[in-house]
This record gives structure tokens, C-alpha cells and sequence, in this order.
């Protein structure tokens, strides 16, 4: 008697649980058509979308074994958000990279320098870190190269100087000025081809969205850059998720703190993922948007960006694809999209340790 009593309760738990993360699941799905600055909970399912999937698939598992008729409803949740699979895992194993660029294509490089400060605290490794990130990057010849958070000085440091000389062409979005303008930080495009138009579109908070319009040969491309809203999370913020993590006796105030960050990052997103989708759509080019958008494929910042654009990765590498190398293992928030002008011949993840950021490599070419 004690036994069936226990095996009902221990059903009814795990159908909760299954029914839970349906719910979670089928929220998450929602996302490609709700923006978070209307509805914020959506930014947060969004963040857990692949450990939801795989508790399906363990649930679904479960329920083949115990009840065969209970798992069509992980199943079948699965099946309803299939948009949310196919951007979660890229399929093609065994791609590869190859270094020699082939004289009909075009190499983008995509990256965010994280202000040339490294990962190191040892301020005079820190100093070669600017150089070490050019060479990393001029050492695979790209055509294109569109970086976030680039900083450069009038004064003393001259970071374009870096580029200038392989890539004469640049338009940089100089979002922050210090020192009395000394001192300029933000997104920046360079290009060894003629750069004969730009545009700037400032978001309601702080960075930009910048497009260089870039002649090669007959062509005329149109390149977009930008840096969405981060958590602009400090040392302490990654101190209280410590706390979480260890269920310290200050965790309901980390918590709140963090949750403050990331309710608000969300919304910001979706407004200028709003602005960068218009921008994209009045494009009279080819068009390539590279960036850190950070957020997640399965957010609506991303649907809303990349609509039925190709996205690099997905086209031709295989796995996740983390490229922010803090907090989570699940985190690709850094992006090169193309549009329908454009077959993707290659792509690569650059990890040179210069950065909290993962390089993107990417080469392509204009369907005649």
C-alpha cells in the first residue's frame, strides 16, 4: 500500500515538473514574436532555452520508460518550437577553416576587443594586448573587419593606427568622448576597399548602430556594426551571482540587484533591435550585419535582427558556439549575418584569449 502511494506521489511530481517545463518551454517559443520591452519575462525564458530542451528530451526519455503515452507532450512541446531548435545548435561537423582566402571571396572579421584591456591583471601585459589583438586579426587577412568596443586616442594611443596601413578605410561610431574628446570609444569598420557613404543611428541610451557602404569592384556592399545594451554587469554583480551560486545569506539582495540589470537590458534590446531591423530592411545593398547583440539566439533581439537572413554559424559550424567566455557555456550573443545576396563559404571561432569575447571569421560571396 505504502509502495502505490509512493509511486503516484513520485508520478504526480514528475508530471508536475514535465508540465512546468512544457510551460517554460512554450513561453520561451514566444519570443521571435513578443518584444521584451513590452513583455520582459520573455528575455529572461529566452536565456534558458537549451538546458529546457534538454530536460525535455531527459523527460521524454523518462516517460518512454514509465508511461509511453505521457511523452508526446515533451514531445510535441519540442515540436511546436521548432524555430527555437534550429538556432540553438549549428549541424555541420567537419566544415573546417581554411586560411588561404580564395580570390572570389570576401573575409569579415567580427569581434569585440573588449577595450584592448585582455584578460590579464598584470598591467604590463596589459600594454601588448592592443598589438596582440591586430596581429591576431591581420594574421587571417580579412577584407572587412567591424570591432566593438574599439578606443583609440588623439594623444598618446592610436589604435587605428594599427589597421590603417592593410586597411586604409574606416568609419568609427565615436559613441564616448573623454578627456575633452582626447579619448574616443565605441564601434568601428574598416575596409581595404573604398568606403563611399556612411550612416549613423544613435540609440535612446548611449552607442550605435553604424553602416559603412563599401565599394568593391562593381559592387557596392553595405555593412552594419553595433554594440546592443549589456547587463553592464561590475565586479560586484559577478560577486553576487557567486552568492546565488553558494546560497549566501545576502542572496534575495543579489538577486534583486541583478534582476534590476537584466530587466532593463532587456527592453533597451528589444527597442534598438527594433531600430537595427528597419535600418537592415531600408538597405539598397547587399547587406552583412556583424556585431555583439548580446543576447542569445533564442531571444527576440535575434529573430527580430536576423528575420530571413542567414546566420554564419548556423550555415557552416557545428555546436553551440559560445563566443562570450564568462558566466554560462550557452552564451553566443556575438553575430554575422547575411542577407539572401550572399552564399556562405566559411566560418570560424577565433579564441586568442585577448578578450571576454570570441572572435567570428567569416568568408563569403556575392551570388552573381
Amino acid at each position: 500500500m505504502a509502495k502505490n502511494v509512493f509511486r503516484r506521489a513520485f508520478k504526480t511530481l514528475c508530471l508536475s515538473i514535465t508540465l512546468l517545463l512544457v510551460l517554460l518551454f512554450l513561453v520561451a517559443c514566444l519570443s521571435p514574436y513578443v518584444n521584451p520591452a513590452n513583455w520582459w519575462l520573455n528575455g529572461f525564458t529566452g536565456l534558458i532555452v537549451p538546458y529546457l530542451v534538454l530536460l525535455l528530451f531527459f523527460a521524454m526519455i523518462f516517460w518512454l520508460i514509465v508511461k509511453p503515452v505521457m511523452a508526446w507532450l515533451p514531445f510535441l512541446s519540442l515540436c511546436l518550437g521548432w524555430q527555437q531548435l534550429e538556432v540553438v545548435f549549428a549541424w555541420h561537423a567537419g566544415s573546417g577553416f581554411t586560411k588561404k582566402k580564395h580570390e572570389l571571396n570576401l573575409r569579415v572579421v567580427d569581434w569585440n576587443v573588449q577595450s584592448f584591456n585582455g584578460l590579464t591583471q598584470n598591467r604590463e601585459t596589459r600594454k601588448l594586448i592592443r598589438t596582440d589583438v591586430a596581429e591576431s586579426i591581420l594574421k587571417l587577412q580579412p577584407d572587412i573587419i567591424c570591432l566593438q568596443e574599439f578606443n583609440t586616442s588623439l594623444s598618446s594611443v592610436d589604435n587605428i593606427a594599427l589597421f590603417s596601413k592593410t586597411h586604409p578605410y574606416h568609419y568609427f561610431s565615436k559613441d564616448y568622448l573623454r578627456n575633452k574628446g582626447d579619448y574616443l570609444s565605441g564601434s568601428i569598420i574598416f575596409s581595404k576597399y573604398p568606403i563611399i557613404d556612411t550612416g549613423r543611428v544613435a540609440y535612446p541610451v548611449a552607442e550605435s548602430l553604424i553602416h559603412a557602404d563599401i565599394k568593391k569592384g562593381d559592387d557596392t556592399l553595405r555593412v552594419f556594426t553595433t554594440h546592443l545594451q549589456s547587463f553592464k554587469f561590475q565586479k560586484n554583480d559577478y560577486a553576487d551571482i557567486e552568492k546565488i551560486r553558494d546560497q549566501d545569506e545576502e542572496t534575495v539582495s543579489a538577486s534583486k540587484n541583478l534582476f534590476r540589470k537584466m530587466k532593463l537590458a532587456f527592453s533597451r534590446r528589444g527597442i534598438q533591435s527594433d531600430i537595427v531591423r528597419e535600418a537592415r530592411d531600408k538597405s539598397p545593398f547587399p547587406s552583412i550585419i556583424c556585431g555583439d547583440f548580446n543576447d542569445v539566439p533564442n531571444s527576440y533581439t535575434y529573430f527580430n535582427i536576423k528575420g530571413d537572413w542567414q546566420d554564419a554559424f548556423l550555415k557552416k559550424d557545428f555546436g553551440i558556439g559560445r563566443t562570450f567566455v564568462s558566466l554560462a557555456p550557452t552564451l553566443r550573443i556575438d553575430y554575422i549575418l547575411v542577407d539572401n545576396h550572399f552564399s556562405v563559404r566559411q566560418f570560424d571561432m577565433v579564441d586568442e584569449d585577448l578578450s571576454d569575447h570570441v572572435m567570428l571569421v567569416t568568408d563569403l560571396r556575392l551570388k552573381k
